[in-house]
């Protein structure tokens, strides 16, 4: 479809009329950080030391490719974004340029991703809050910040953009200070400190103790950590100005993220041995935070440390449940869910998904916090595969959307269809290298993975026979002109 065979314009501010649209009030800051909240989460500040157990300080090129690839995911779903920002995102745009199924396909699986993830953020809240309140049950906190979550998701997205905005900027602040001090420590020293150095890169194996081919088996576990990338395209319906939110937020997002993740994987391991740095894991106390904190004679680093893994943990169930919904509310207007779910308020959200998608937060809640048999586990295998499964579509929907459209927005990714194959290959890379972690957690969601698209899919056939089939997605009214600023 070329420019001039496209629709109205969808005003920027357009006003919430209760009858399925939602409302444009979220700003530039609040774009990138609602992204932030899901991509800088709770892995960072506790170490990442599966993939340094694996790689050795290999880790860090791991990470540097890994923050390569999420850029490519995010630049592609952010140019398509900037064209149509409608709602659904990436999942309604590849209902236009790939099929109706793809884009079934690719709503629900992130709904099926962002639903159990929020549940185990939430518990995650729950057991960080216990670390100062142990007497208080689990259950009792992780109701508590769900509601929280739900009360300011319910009032209006502008209410949630401004916690998101607040939640995340803790988390960005505490990266920051991190990585000033931690550099000083490496490089300079600080008093009673020497200069650490970079010794410990190389000493005990050199850079690739385990071998290059250990740097690309990491990447099954680094990659997970850039889930959150693609939000852009899900909140850009919802922007103000969605061509210069995305945009510039896509941008931000990509250096920040970059050079959060690399920066600090650098830190941590030339402060200490990779060896020990692989045993760091859940345990507060074993944090690289609370470990520069403490050698610097900061009070309270342990409790620092565990207020901001807190904090990344409500930011990140806040996002999620708002992607899940947003997800929920454009399947529900393309009648692939029920349609009841495509309504929202005078405020313009959408508070049958909403509700709908909350619900299935606490089924995941409780499995998470009884330890219900198996079934939670079985969710984050299904997690695993189904955010795999949409970066896949979103490239693969960016080589259609190039065909059409060209370089016709008003943001385009450097190199267009050759970098969105480069991405595709990283993605499809880190796919092949989930089966040569040790454990057999890749067999596990292939196999969940494989029952869920099955059953889905049925119920898309079903669908499909019941309305006589489904259009290509209509994207008029929510296509911009192509402009460089407002």
């Amino acid at each position: 479809m070329s420019t001039a065979e496209q629709g109205p314009v969808k005003p920027a501010d357009n006003p919430a009329t209760g009858d399925g649209e939602l409302k444009r009030s979220l700003s530039h800051g609040q774009m990138t950080m609602i992204a932030m909240g899901l991509a800088l989460g709770t892995g960072l500040f506790l170490g990442s030391g599966s993939a340094i157990k694996i790689a050795g300080p290999g880790a860090i090129i791991a990470y540097a490719v890994g923050s390569m690839i999420a850029a490519i995911i995010a630049a592609c779903a952010g140019e398509m974004a900037v064209r149509h920002p409608v709602p659904g995102g990436f999942g309604t745009i590849a209902t236009r340029y790939l099929s109706p199924y793809a884009g079934y396909i690719g709503r629900w699986a992130y709904w099926a991703t962002t639903v159990p993830l929020t549940g185990a953020e939430l518990v995650a809240v729950g057991k960080y809050f216990s670390y100062w309140f142990p007497d208080i049950p689990l259950w009792v906190t992780v109701a508590a910040s769900g509601i929280l979550i739900l009360i300011l998701n319910l009032v209006s997205v502008k209410s949630f953009g401004a916690l998101e905005f607040f939640l995340s900027s803790i988390k960005v602040i505490a990266v920051i200070v991190f990585i000033v001090l931690g550099l000083l420590l490496v490089f300079v020293g600080l008093p009673g400190h020497a200069a650490a150095g970079t010794a410990n890169l190389v000493n005990d194996g050199g850079l690739l103790p385990n071998g290059v081919g250990a740097v690309w088996v990491s990447m099954a576990i680094v990659m997970f950590s850039f889930g959150g990338v693609e939000m852009l395209s899900i909140s850009a319906a919802e922007a103000r100005n969605p061509v210069r939110s995305v945009r510039t937020s896509v941008k931000a997002m990509i250096w920040r993220l970059s050079s959060f993740y690399v920066l600090s994987m650098l830190i941590i391991l030339c402060l200490m041995p990779w060896q020990q740095a692989a045993q760091t894991g859940k345990d507060i106390g074993q944090s690289p935070f609370v470990m520069v904190f403490s050698e610097l004679g900061i009070p309270y680093a342990a409790d620092i440390t565990n207020f901001v893994i807190l904090i990344a943990a409500l930011s990140g169930a806040n996002a999620s449940l708002y992607a899940a919904t947003r997800l929920l509310h454009a399947l529900a207007g393309d009648k692939m869910a029920p349609t009841f779910a495509g309504t929202t308020n005078h405020n313009g959200v959408p508070v049958t998904a909403l509700m709908l998608s909350f619900l299935g937060v606490v089924v995941a809640s409780v499995m998470a916090v009884a330890e219900i048999s198996n079934i939670f586990e079985l969710l984050m295998a299904l997690v695993t595969l189904c955010i795999l499964v949409v970066w896949i579509m979103i490239l693969l929907t960016y080589q259609a959307y190039k065909k059409h459209q060209g370089n016709s927005s008003g943001f385009t990714v450097w190199g267009g269809r050759i970098t969105a194959g480069v991405g595709l290959a990283g993605v499809l890379a880190t796919l092949v290298a989930l089966f040569m972690l040790p454990d057999s957690s890749a067999v596990v969601s292939v196999q969940v993975g494989v029952v869920f698209f099955a059953i889905i899919s049925i119920f898309y056939v079903v669908l499909a026979k019941k309305r006589g089939g489904f259009p290509r997605a209509d994207l008029e009214a929510f296509t911009e002109p192509q402009k460089e600023d407002a």
